[in-house]
């Protein structure tokens, strides 16, 4: 008896395993001509298992042992079923049909309006109802990421291409290749979260895919898609609420599918340059689902940095809903005389539609990374891999990854550093000349030697030159030592600095640092024209605009993240500030009825100091906090997302008498409210900022301490949407309270895309208001307009004290 209860329990044993095993089904999907049909969607009919094929129409996963009815579709292909009994490995070529679309049955109206209009119309009916039906979500996801160079120059800045960025003969080659695996959740309205399990990246072993399945996130039945992604602007849905504004439609034909009829729309622009799509969108009838899309982008419609963006949705049933079976990004471009190509496809599967999710499971961080998921080994993603690899993808991962090791060594490294670390003038004189040793994990950089030179009044022709060291410490840890010297040839007065800091934590983004020396800086501590700037303006023009301290001085800094969003900082300055004088009228032109001004902005034509020679002791802590702040975690730091939310800044400077001898005494406090870039839609991005501040006792404080403010007083200018137009530099700092705010929005071709003659400038519009009130300025408003393209801006302001016009005219930036 006791053997035939092992009997019979080995033998369910036996079973459960036959069962339970997992075997793989692969094969190839081709149209009726025997070409490859690349994407094609292929899951177990009445689930959301499955795979897509790549781009040589080839696939494979794992199944069950069992018997199931396979599906194989494609956008534009009529869908086949197979069944299969899998008891092994199994190989399974699929031919599918082009679809017959046929207008027959089709009824013009009197109008002779196009069918599709009033298809269109329905959807566009039903299209926040579909928004709003799936509630959440979770499922696997699959990306792969291919970046290619199709086409090169043979050199550029003098360093051969092809060696540079290891291409083949024809400068041609895979640049980035990577997959993931990872699970996903969603709940509306725009919570997500997904965790990757597994990651490979050719050539980088031990490094992380920045694959992120949120960024391939594209929702139709929204009405404004890939905002802020690909342009400055939205581009609008073909089935958007406004969408009849923006489309023509032509109905190619209907079809049935299960009982179904499926309408294959063309979706046209009505004008050339709008931010739209153009191509075919698949739309169900009595539901209006869009049950697959495939669309693209082009120049034309604002995109930037690539020609063309090809979008691919195919979807599979789940339910009562239609969810995404794989998107596939496909893009092209040629930037510098590189051509460039590649796609980016993601595949959901195993979708759970009723998901539970534990409190505090959508906390702010959308991805989360850990060191495990690089290790799995090539047995694993050859059984797992639910895309196969194309033989150029395959070829990729054995070259790169066989000459990884080697390009790791030690002997390999310093050849190459041989190579880069190569001195040449031409290296160092606008741009910084570094000395790589990555076997090491060091570098030192030497600042560029042209815009190191300098003049002003005060110091004369100067220069000012540092180096900075840099080493590398495991888990993304590293110091770096910066020694810095300044010399006038005019007041032959030498200072020096010696900066250190080190980064101890990327994760928390922890640091400390310490900085001492002596130096000659801005009167005012948010600057005022840039070293360029200044010397141009007072050789060329006769105009000293920047005032100088020297100040001797050392300062003890830590920063640290205390919670997601909340970031901390504290520093410790103990300084001896003296005012200085001009020591040079010098003038490469000397304009009739300009004069120099003093080193002393209130007292013009008098070199007297605007103070004594004092010493501070001054604690400052700011805290800085961002709401709804989203990030990735990797295990080696932690990422950020751009703010979808404004940041809260509050500052607290604390000025100590007494101690070491330091004479302030002053207790100030900040808040500031600030966002930048706020998507308005079609109509572009705003920015704003907002503050306040007041010295709650100011017993004793020196000038340099006030609170100081972005002013202008020259034509050119650095850009900052919290920089006044019109504002001296120096005249309105205050040691007592003040308010300030900034709003700037960019309309980001609304208008000017509408003009041909600007339309080709791809200008962007902008329009601004700035406000301060202090007591000296209690009501000064500054409105401007203008243009900006890329880094360079022109704009007209207006100036008002009041209600008074005070100043207007133009002012032109240039930088990031």
């Amino acid at each position: 008896m006791k053997n035939t209860y092992l009997t019979i329990l080995l033998l369910f044993t036996g079973l459960s395993y036959a069962f339970s095993q997992q075997y793989k089904i692969s094969g190839t999907v081709t149209d009726a001509s025997g070409q490859a049909v690349p994407f094609a969607s292929v899951y177990i009919k009445g689930t959301t298992k499955g795979t897509s094929a790549n781009i040589d129409g080839n696939y494979a996963f794992a199944i069950d042992a069992g018997t199931f009815t396979m599906v194989y579709k494609a956008i534009g292909y009529q869908a086949v079923e197979k069944k299969i009994t899998i008891s092994g490995d199994a190989i399974e070529n699929t031919v599918i049909k082009e679809e017959a679309y046929t207008l027959s049955g089709v009824t013009i109206t009197n109008s002779g309006e196009d069918p599709a209009y009033e298809i269109i119309r329905q959807a566009i009916r039903n299209r926040r109802k579909h928004l709003l039906e799936i509630k959440a979500y979770t499922s696997n996801v699959y990306i792969k990421g291919v970046q290619k160079i199709v086409g090169a120059p043979k050199k550029i800045f003098g360093r051969d291409i092809q060696k540079l960025l290891d291409l083949d003969t024809n400068r041609r080659g895979i640049l980035y290749l990577s997959e993931s695996t990872s699970t996903f959740a969603y709940h509306r309205p725009n919570l997500i979260h997904e965790e990757m399990l597994s990651s490979k990246t050719a050539g980088r072993n031990n490094a992380f895919s920045f694959n992120k399945a949120s960024d391939l996130m594209v929702n139709f039945y929204q009405n404004l898609l890939l905002e802020g992604k690909l342009s400055s602007r939205a581009f609008v849905s073909p089935i958007a609420d406004n969408a009849l504004f923006y489309y023509r439609y032509k109905l190619l034909g209907s079809t049935t599918e299960n009982g179904t009829t499926i309408n294959k729309i063309q979706v046209i622009p009505r004008r050339e340059n709008d931010p739209v799509f153009r191509g075919i969108i698949y739309i169900k009838e009595d539901t209006w689902h869009l049950v697959n899309a495939e669309v693209y982008l082009t120049a034309n419609s604002g995109i930037n940095l690539i020609d063309t963006l090809k979008i691919s949705q195919q979807f599979l049933k789940t339910e009562k809903n239609y969810m995404p079976s794989n998107i596939n990004f496909q893009f092209n471009g040629q930037v510098l005389g590189f051509k460039f190509e590649g796609y980016y496809v993601g595949v959901y599967s195993n979708y759970n539609m009723q998901p539970n999710f534990p409190k505090g499971y959508f906390n702010g961080e959308i991805l989360k990374i850990t060191r495990s998921v690089n290790k799995k080994d090539s047995l694993f993603w050859l059984n797992n891999r639910p895309i196969p690899l194309t033989a150029e993808e395959s070829a990729d991962y054995i070259r790169k990854d066989s000459i990884e090791a080697r390009k790791t060594s030690k002997h390999y490294l310093d050849s190459l550093e041989r190579v880069n670390n190569k001195f040449s003038i031409s290296k160092i004189l606008v741009t910084k000349y570094t000395l790589n040793d990555r076997f090491y994990a060091r570098r030192l950089s030497f600042d560029p030697i042209l815009p190191a030179i300098f003049y002003n009044t005060v110091e004369g022709l100067g220069y000012i030159y540092g180096v900075t060291y840099t080493k590398g410490l495991k888990d993304r840890r590293y110091y770096n030592i910066r020694p810095e010297l300044r010399y006038g040839l005019s007041n032959k007065v030498l200072t020096g600095t010696l900066t250190a800091n080190y980064y101890y934590n990327a994760v928390k983004r922890a640091n400390v640092g310490v900085r001492f020396g002596s130096g000659i800086y801005d009167l005012n501590d948010l600057g005022s024209m840039s070293l360029l700037g200044n010397s141009m303006n007072t050789l060329f023009f006769k105009t000293n605009y920047s005032k100088f301290y020297q100040k001797e001085f050392m300062n003890v800094s830590t920063q640290r993240e205390l919670l997601t969003g909340l970031y901390g900082s504290l520093s410790v300055d103990y300084s001896r500030n003296k005012a200085l004088v001009n020591t040079t009228l010098y003038t490469i032109r000397d304009i009739k009825g300009e004069v120099f001004t003093s080193n002393n902005p209130f007292s013009p034509e008098d070199d007297s100091p605007q103070f004594p020679t004092y010493k501070a002791l001054i604690v400052t802590a700011n805290l800085n906090y961002t709401f709804g702040q989203r990030y990735v975690t990797r295990p080696d730091r932690k990422i950020y997302e751009p703010a979808a939310y404004p940041t809260l800044d509050f500052t607290y400077k604390k000025g100590i008498r007494g101690a070491f001898g330091s004479d302030v005494n002053y207790d100030f406090v900040s808040m500031e409210l600030h966002q930048d870039e706020i998507s308005a839609g079609l109509w572009g991005k705003f920015s704003f900022s907002v503050g306040a501040g007041k010295f709650l006792n100011a017993h004793a404080i020196f000038y340099p301490e006030y609170r100081h403010f972005m002013g202008n007083n020259s034509l050119f200018s650095l850009p900052s949407l919290k920089k006044f137009l019109f504002l001296d530099f120096y005249q309105y700092s205050t040691n007592a309270q003040y308010a300030e705010a900034h709003v700037e929005h960019n309309f980001s071709g609304f208008l000017t895309n509408k003009v041909p003659f600007l339309r080709k400038l791809k200008l962007e519009e902008v329009l601004g208001v700035s406000y301060l009130s202090q007591p000296i300025k209690r009501n000064y408003t500054e409105v401007y307009f203008g243009f900006q393209r890329l880094i360079f801006r022109a704009a007209y302001g207006f100036a008002y004290d009041g209600n008074k016009c005070v100043q207007q005219g133009f002012r032109l930036s240039y930088g990031f």
